[in-house]
């Protein structure tokens, strides 16, 4: 019996996978190539650098060993940028989890004003990290015609150096990365609120239970996913913050809030110390690799568990 020329052609599920799989390879060399391209290159250059010193005069490299690396660990400057980076990444991170979520609850619920409410969070970190820096650099001004102390100097207070001194300028600029990222976040979170069905809220009250019972039984199991987008977006920008600290301080007083990403440029490109600075770069990636690895494995375990 010959078949006829409609009869439609059967594949087989081993040809049909194999030519998936060519598909797909293919379709991510384009990403593979940009991902060796602008990181795995730079980031083995760095590696290389960071066990030489280069001289810009004459172009000579010359072996240093494990001196640079010793530097990052020996020097003030050095090591108050990392701790002020990591505290910054754990403190914006944690703060503003803790109110983000309550806040969408809130928002997520029906009242006068929550359209203009909503929107006026949402745009207190539209601008970007720079501006915001500025216009809080003139509200925090160590001066007296500063916004601030304006205001405390007509209720008979006297001035603060908020920005001279090393203590208020950290919670300064932990302050302005809060406000600009709550608002974002809240919007993140209210997107999963409105995903989670009304069944469970309904059957909750049903069996009794109180708002707060609720919020812990039934909104937050539901919101891990949304907390492990938010918490990994909130600890990689604290982790390589640089544009807010350099113009709401920029870095002082002294090293106070120096930042890893603004002393590998300082020392990488503004004193020429290539050494140094790739040294940073590279404990600082891998850093950032295992706080991500940490942060996510935290997060994984968690969604099990309330799985």
């Amino acid at each position: 019996m010959t078949r006829s020329a409609f009869s439609p052609t059967v594949r087989r599920p081993g040809r049909l996978n194999r030519s998936n799989q060519i598909a797909a390879t293919w379709f991510l060399m384009p990403i593979l190539a940009i991902f060796t391209i602008l990181l795995l290159i730079p980031l083995g250059q760095s590696a290389l650098w960071s066990f030489t010193e280069l001289n810009l005069y004459t172009g000579e490299m010359t072996f240093v060993g494990v001196d640079n690396y010793v530097t990052v660990f020996t020097d003030p400057a050095l090591l108050t940028g990392v701790w002020f980076t990591l505290g910054f990444a754990i403190l914006n991170t944690v703060i503003v989890t803790v109110l983000a979520i309550p806040l969408a609850v809130v928002l997520n619920n029906a009242f006068f004003g929550r359209d203009f409410s909503r929107a006026l969070l949402f745009f207190l970190g539209v601008p970007s990290l720079a501006i915001l820096g500025l216009v809080w650099r003139y509200i925090f001004s160590p001066l007296d015609s500063g916004v601030i102390n304006s205001v405390l100097n007509s209720v008979g207070l006297q001035s603060l150096p908020w920005l001279a001194d090393a203590d208020l300028a950290r919670i300064a600029v932990v302050f302005v990365g809060i406000w600009a990222a709550v608002g974002w976040h809240i919007t993140l979170y209210l997107a999963y609120l409105q995903a989670i069905p009304a069944d469970l809220y309904e059957q909750a009250t049903v069996d009794g239970a109180s708002p707060r019972q609720q919020f812990f039984n039934v909104t937050l199991p539901q919101l891990i996913p949304a907390i492990t987008v938010s918490t990994f977006l909130l600890i990689t920008a604290g982790l390589r913050v640089y544009d807010l600290p350099f113009t709401l301080t920029g870095g002082g007083p002294g090293y106070a809030t120096n930042t890893i990403t603004q002393s590998i440029i300082e020392r990488g490109v503004g004193q020429s110390d290539f050494g140094v600075g790739s040294a940073l770069a590279v404990l600082f990636a891998i850093a950032t690799l295992i706080v991500i690895v940490g942060q996510m494995r935290l997060s994984n375990s968690v969604a099990r568990r309330y799985s």
